[in-house]
């Protein structure tokens, strides 16, 4: 098996708590029971102090931008925030900049506008919340929106539809990498209804 691979989650101001929590889950608690540690997940933010998730929830990030270990898989989730982080180029460039170093990226619910924003969805098929899918298509006008799919894997870029779907592709990421063996044990362990 591989060594661990960092996966950075990315927090900010009114991020949904599912969006991020969910695969923060997942790729928590893989391979424990089996005294295994694939991955090693930590949130990061644009500064650090508190961030303010949706309903209030505070959040300390373990990481900013200026002292975030390098990751190997980068997850982008939704909420309403990723309205005004999708405009923020400090944020963009880090975006871009990480993707380069990265084995896999990651985006959940409305989290692909800010893909989809930094041209990184240019060629792809992706998706968003179901609500959302309208915003994706002004997001990333050189992407094909599939409106279908819980997540779509383009292989290095994956994207999920809402919130829950978070954690299906998390799941599948699991797979892809460690097996579907392990993906299923991970699912058991959370009693979360993932075929696979």
């Amino acid at each position: 098996m591989n060594a661990s691979r960092n996966v950075a989650i990315f927090i900010f101001d009114e991020v949904e708590v599912l969006d991020f929590c969910g695969p923060f889950e997942v790729f928590s608690v893989t391979g424990k029971r089996n005294g295994l540690n694939p991955f090693t997940v930590y949130t990061v933010a644009k500064e650090s102090g508190p961030i303010a998730a949706r309903n209030a929830l505070s959040i300390n990030p373990n990481f900013s931008f200026a002292d975030c270990p390098p990751p190997d898989i980068l997850l982008i989730p939704g909420g309403a925030g990723t309205r005004q982080e999708m405009h923020k180029i400090e944020v963009l460039d880090w975006i871009r900049e990480r993707s380069r170093e990265t084995e896999l990226l990651l985006s959940v619910c409305t989290g692909s506008l800010v893909l989809g924003k930094a041209g990184l969805l240019d060629g792809l098929t992706a998706t968003t919340h179901h609500m959302a899918l309208a915003e994706l298509e002004k997001a990333a006008p050189n992407s094909t929106i599939d409106s279908k799919k819980r997540f779509v894997d383009n292989g290095k870029i994956i994207t999920s539809a809402g919130i829950s779907a978070g954690i299906d592709m998390s799941l599948e990421v699991v797979a892809k990498l460690l097996g579907r063996e392990q993906a299923l044990e991970t699912a058991s362990y959370m009693e979360y209804d993932w075929k696979g």
